[in-house]
């Protein structure tokens, strides 16, 4: 399990999307009131790197310990949304209301990553709007959801390649 820090520095990878705009502090101030939970500081370091984007190959997988719809032994984390209120741009954590309702989703929820069938988010049931959100992987296909980490930067520090789940054979 890497470090924070040591994911931090590799984090984002080069996507065809460009760059979002940086995430300012009142950006997160506005973020936070729509949505109306506290983000985790962790998140909000990696989105001051780069506001959402392609996550590196090193880092775009989170190993589980029971199989998903995705995978018998990990689900994917390639990109992460960040904080950009631009329509059609750029999918965001504030596109988590809508979202959550069209997938029938629970809530309170803010999604990081995913693309409908799947979704990986911030899960605020437990903690409330200012506690500390756990991880959690949701399949509104299959009414399943699992719980990957406790935290973000636990999750985070759990992230690895993809690739290494895979040994060459079908």
């Amino acid at each position: 399990m890497a470090r924070f820090g040591e994911v931090r520095a590799t984090f984002w990878g080069e996507g065809p999307y460009g760059d979002p705009p940086p995430l300012t502090d009142a950006a997160v101030r506005d973020a936070e009131r729509r949505l109306g939970v506290r983000l985790p500081a962790s998140l909000l370091e990696l989105l001051r790197d780069r506001n959402g984007g392609v996550v590196a190959e090193a880092w775009n997988a989170h190993p589980t310990d029971v199989p998903t719809s995705w995978g018998d032994d990990h689900v994917p984390f390639d990109q992460l949304m960040g904080i950009v209120d631009e329509d059609g741009v750029h999918l965001s954590i504030l596109d988590s209301p809508h979202l959550v309702e069209e997938w029938g989703l629970p809530s309170p929820l803010v999604l990081l990553s995913g693309e409908g069938h799947w979704w990986i988010a911030l899960d605020y049931r437990t903690c409330g709007a200012v506690g500390e959100p756990s991880v959690g992987w949701f399949d509104p296909e299959g009414a399943s959801e699992l719980p990957p980490a406790g935290d973000f930067r636990t999750f985070v520090e759990g992230l690895t390649a993809s690739a290494s789940f895979y040994d060459g054979q079908d």
